[in-house]
C-alpha cells in the first residue's frame, strides 16, 4: 500500500542522497549487505530480549534497503541482477527478524510456548504474498498493492517492539493483515488470468484474419494475369 502511494515521493527525496553516495564508489550491492548484517543484528538482539536495540537496528537496516535503489539509479548501475539481489536479501533479513522474534516469544512465555509460532506464521503468509507478485509477474500479470506488503509489515513490528506489551497482539495483527494481503493478490491475479486467454486468443484471431485477407489479395493479384502470356519477365532475367 504504501508503496503504491510513496513511492515516487520518497524517491525524489532520497535521489540527492543517491548523488552523494555515488562519490564515495561503494555499489548498491554493497548497501544491500550492510543492510542484511544490520537485519541479522536485530534479529539476535530480539531473540536476546534486546528490543530497543532491535528496534534501532530494524530502523538502521531499512535505511539501505531505501538507498540502494537511488545509489543505483544515480550511478547508471539499475540492473535486473540487482533487483533479484535485493530481492532475495530481503526475504533473508525477515527471516533473522522473524526467526529472533519466535525465539523471543519462546523464551520470554515458557508457560506458552507455542506463541514461536507466531512470528513464523507471519513468515510464511508473507511469502506467499511475495510469491504470488513473483509468480504473477512471470505470467504478464501484476500483482503489487495490498493492505500489507512488506515495508507495512516493518513499520508495524517497529510500533510491536516499541510498545513490547503489546508484541503479541501486533504480531496476531500483522498475521490477520497479511492473510488478507495473500487473499487479495490471489484473487487480482486470478481475475486477470481468466481474462488473459480471451485476450489472447483474439490477438491471435486478428493476426489469422490479416493473413487471410493477405492471401486473398495474394490469389487475386496472380489471377490477374492473361491466361495464355507468360508472365512478365522480372529485371535480374
Amino acid at each position: 500500500m504504501f508503496d503504491g502511494k510513496f513511492r515516487a515521493p520518497v524517491e525524489r527525496a532520497v535521489k540527492p542522497i543517491g548523488d552523494t553516495l555515488r562519490r564515495t564508489k561503494m555499489s548498491p550491492d554493497h548497501l544491500t549487505l550492510i543492510g542484511l548484517i544490520i537485519g541479522a543484528a536485530a534479529g539476535v538482539a530480539i531473540g536476546a530480549g534486546k528490543l530497543r536495540l532491535g528496534l534501532l537496528l530494524v530502523i538502521l537496516a531499512a535505511l539501505p534497503d531505501l538507498l540502494d535503489g537511488a545509489l543505483a539509479k544515480a550511478s547508471g548501475t539499475s540492473s535486473q541482477r540487482g533487483a533479484f539481489f535485493d530481492s532475495v536479501i530481503d526475504r533473508v533479513t525477515d527471516a533473522f527478524l522473524f526467526g529472533g522474534l519466535a525465539w523471543y516469544f519462546i523464551k520470554s512465555h515458557p508457560e506458552h510456548p507455542e506463541l514461536g509460532v507466531l512470528p513464523m506464521a507471519v513468515l510464511a503468509v508473507s511469502s506467499i504474498i511475495s510469491y504470488e507478485r513473483a509468480k504473477a509477474e512471470s505470467l504478464g500479470l501484476v500483482a503489487k498493492g495490498g493492505l500489507m506488503e512488506r515495508a507495512e509489515r516493518v513499520i508495524l513490528l517497529c510500533f510491536g517492539l516499541l510498545f513490547d506489551n503489546l508484541l503479541v497482539w501486533v504480531m496476531w495483527l500483522m498475521l490477520a493483515l497479511v492473510t488478507m494481503t495473500a487473499v487479495q493478490r490471489f484473487f487480482k491475479v486470478w481475475k486477470q488470468a481468466a481474462v488473459a486467454p480471451v485476450v489472447a486468443a483474439r490477438i491471435e484471431q486478428r493476426r489469422s484474419r490479416r493473413q487471410s485477407r493477405r492471401g486473398a489479395r495474394a490469389d487475386r493479384r496472380g489471377g490477374a494475369r492473361p491466361k495464355g502470356g507468360r508472365s512478365r519477365p522480372s529485371a535480374s532475367a
